[in-house]
């Protein structure tokens, strides 16, 4: 077992899980708040990594983030190196090819709140991020606990923005997944299999507990 890359991807998930949740809240709750006509708009651009083909996400990311263009130029200035082939890179792939799995189960889960009491709150004066802390979290916080689930699997598994974006470089880039490619162009089938399996056991498991947990997001309440 590739202990390096096994540590580098726990941490890759970690950092991408929490910026993503960063995001997605405040998203979520947009949308589930917001009368804007742009919420379609906004919404269809952040499930785009869904259809869209991770070489290609990847291959886009790498030309802006390398220094070829001015954005990578700038980045590259500030902060010392090209965030192509680095592990900051990789945090930036994927967290935009993640980007659904965290939105997605906010928004069905924010939008599923019952939208008198949300009125009711608004027209007590409560601002929308009171709202959102005092209402939407607690009462979606199976869609909250969803989304970072999904997010921390979805990048574990990843492999095409992190080879097109990252490379494979030990200890800065290779993550599980490029290792079990390794392994398999090696023709290293005992090493492959305990890789895949140990990929397997994490996401089944992780699901398990998951879907273990009462269905919906008031079953805790109503204990």
């Amino acid at each position: 077992m590739d202990w390096q890359a096994l540590a580098l991807t726990v941490r890759l998930a970690a950092v991408t899980t929490a910026i993503l949740l960063a995001f997605a809240v405040p998203f979520a709750a947009w949308v589930a708040l917001s009368g804007s006509r742009m919420r379609g708009v906004a919404q269809a651009l952040t499930a785009l990594p869904l259809v869209l083909p991770p070489t290609v996400l990847g291959y886009y990311l790498l030309v802006l983030l390398g220094t070829r263009t001015s954005v990578g130029r700038g980045i590259a200035a500030v902060l010392g190196h090209p965030l192509a082939f680095s592990f900051a890179g990789l945090v930036v792939g994927s967290a935009l090819y993640s980007l659904p799995f965290a939105v997605q189960p906010l928004v069905a889960g924010f939008s599923g709140v019952d939208k008198a009491m949300l009125e009711a709150a608004q027209m007590l004066g409560a601002g929308p991020v009171r709202v959102t802390r005092r209402i939407l979290l607690p009462m979606a916080a199976r869609s909250v606990v969803t989304a970072a689930l999904l997010s921390f699997l979805h990048t574990v598994g990843e492999f095409g923005v992190v080879l097109m974006l990252g490379g494979d470089i030990p200890g800065a880039t290779r993550t599980l997944s490029i290792v079990l490619f390794d392994q398999v162009q090696d023709f290293n089938e005992r090493a492959a299999n305990q890789t895949s399996l140990l990929l397997l056991g994490l996401s089944l498991t992780a699901l398990l507990v998951l879907y273990a947990r009462p269905t919906g997001d008031k079953a805790g309440q109503r204990g």
